[in-house]
């Protein structure tokens, strides 16, 4: 029998599921149902994201053995444009793959078999950190730019537009922080790694292939903000109005 406080507590909650064993994911279904927990279910990764993308949740638990993607390929697409707090389900127990999930950004990891009480307790657990945590969206859209973070689309005037890897690797870190000054030697070490901070020109010749997809002019620019010796910064048009 579910506690009726659980109940109450949880009763907003959703909670992803992707797994793609039809035992487990009625299983869980069932229990966390039970505990007042709205579930919303997906039998692979894409399905996952997309659900993610498209309905929310406020956290997932994640199979890694899924038949399209890996779960550690579905946690490293998420975390692009989603800090949802993930639990990983796995049969792999070694110390250097739980560290390896944790690191790419699982908030926990529970091996199966597992016990369903002390899954709901790390459920409870992670909610209760992320529970002042507030609501973001998969989606920036401003009426002329619009990036999709969970299709890695970019849109501009309704129309989609090509990026490198890179390009949009850097358009979807400035976004995703809009209004934040991001630093060159920040920026340098999440595109390049720690080894090309001094590479400056790297990102020169980024920005100004951008800018130039996005129609974004750097002497009156609409989008990347150049903090000239500092860094980036990124407004959406309406606020450089």
């Amino acid at each position: 029998m579910s506690d009726p406080a659980s109940v109450n507590a949880s009763a907003m909650t959703n909670v992803l599921v992707i797994d793609d064993e039809p035992q487990i994911r009625k299983f869980l279904d069932i229990a966390l149902r039970a505990q007042g927990y709205k579930v919303l279910l997906a039998e692979n990764g894409e399905k996952g994201l997309e659900l993610l993308a498209l309905q929310g949740a406020d956290l997932v638990i994640l199979d890694l053995g899924l038949p399209d993607l890996d779960g550690a390929e579905v946690l490293t697409e998420l975390r692009v444009w989603s800090s949802v707090p993930v639990i990983v389900l796995s049969v792999r127990s070694n110390e250097e793959e739980k560290v390896k999930l944790l690191d790419a950004g699982a908030n926990d990891y529970v091996t199966k078999p597992f016990s369903v009480q002390e899954l709901m307790a790390r459920i409870r657990a992670l909610l209760r950190q992320h529970q002042h945590a507030p609501a973001e969206s998969a989606v920036f859209d401003d009426g002329e730019l619009k990036i999709d973070f969970a299709r890695r689309q970019v849109f501009l005037q309704q129309q989609l537009i090509s990026l490198t890897r890179k390009e949009y690797q850097l358009l979807s870190l400035l976004a995703l922080h809009k209004g934040q000054l991001i630093t060159q030697p920040q920026i340098l070490k999440d595109l390049w790694g720690p080894t090309h901070q001094e590479d400056t020109h790297y990102l020169r010749i980024l920005v100004a292939k951008l800018r130039s997809k996005l129609n974004d002019d750097a002497l009156q620019p609409k989008y990347i903000i150049t903090e000239p010796g500092v860094g980036l910064r990124f407004l959406p048009s309406a606020s450089c109005a």
